[in-house]
């Protein structure tokens, strides 16, 4: 369905939708949505994080967004929303996305989609506050009332601030772990079951500095057109290592950072720092990606939520 955009200073409406856990937690969208079963089945942590993010499609390319909950109140008042990078919005003019639907069971209905296409897409989505920060969050409120008027259950997985790790955290990591990136490279994806590409790598720099002086950190792993907006994982099931030691039978999973930009080399040798682009395209100047990302860290979110949660209280939402 397309939709016209809205003006940046309207606050979005907040609902319940689907949190990420360790063992699948099904909440309905809204009280008019489908129930929840007794039980709810459980799916395992990359089984969710498959669900947990979209592929953007634009008139310029595609990028990759992610679900995540703004503004979570003691209540479960918050915001949802899908989080991207800035340059796979900008300069566009029509967007869309789809997303999975849920069935009676609780488990996600692997060939029926639902499709949302916008116009004036650009306006729908509310910038990192800083310039400097290649991030931004379009609020989901309307679609989800939508669906819910639709009698629509939709099946999705949101990420939040609790996977977000705290500085005390990042403290405990090495300079290299394993990483999990979920996207679409190229625009690659399985399109029939609606599904992202997963891609491993590890940390080529310690997430808790800030290369060069911001608030990124490397990843070695293949970027590619497409892997925009990308979340960034720090994944581990069945034991890992810490400063302390091996950690034996422990699951880890947290929300390193975006992913946003990669060092690339032209053909005569100079490097280049460029934004991962959204399509492919022939380009005068030769480039070849090093096989790393650039990464910014996922603590830069906070930003977008003090900003969200501002609009919501001085629309008096909350």
């Amino acid at each position: 369905m397309e939709q016209t955009g809205r003006q940046r200073s309207a606050c979005p409406t907040a609902v319940a939708d689907p949190p990420f856990t360790t063992a699948l937690d099904f909440m309905a969208d809204a009280p008019a949505a489908v129930a929840a079963p007794p039980t709810a089945p459980e799916l395992s942590i990359t089984e969710q994080l498959a669900y947990s993010t979209v592929r953007i499609e634009t008139d310029t390319g595609t990028g990759t967004g992610f679900f995540y909950r703004f503004a979570v109140q003691e209540s479960g008042w918050h915001i949802p929303a899908i989080v991207t990078n800035k340059h796979v919005v900008e300069g566009t003019t029509k967007g869309r996305f789809l997303i999975s639907r849920g069935q009676p069971d609780g488990l996600p209905d692997l060939k029926r989609h639902e499709t949302f296409g916008f116009g004036d897409f650009p306006k729908l989505w509310t910038p990192h506050p800083s310039k400097d920060i290649d991030l931004c969050a379009m609020p989901i409120a309307p679609i989800l009332a939508k669906a819910r008027e639709a009698k629509t259950t939709l099946f999705y997985r949101s990420i939040d601030a609790t996977l977000v790790p705290k500085p005390a955290e990042l403290e405990e990591l090495n300079p290299v772990e394993d990483i999990t990136m979920v996207g679409y490279p190229n625009g690659l994806w399985d399109e029939v079951h609606n599904m992202p590409i997963f891609r491993r790598g590890i940390t080529a720099t310690h997430p808790k500095l800030d290369w060069n002086g911001r608030p990124e950190f490397l990843i070695d792993a293949a970027c590619f057109p497409g892997s925009s907006g990308s979340p960034v994982f720090l994944l581990n099931e069945g034991g890992y290592f810490s400063k302390k030691g091996l950690i034996l039978g422990g699951v880890r999973v947290k929300l390193l950072g975006v992913l946003y930009a990669g060092p690339q080399h032209t053909v005569e040798g100079e490097i280049k720092i460029v934004t991962v682009p959204t399509q492919n395209r022939p380009i005068a100047l030769s480039t070849i990606p090093n096989n790393l990302g650039i990464v910014i860290r996922a603590t830069a979110l906070h930003d977008l939520d003090a900003l969200l949660l501002c609009r919501a209280k001085a629309n008096n939402e909350i």
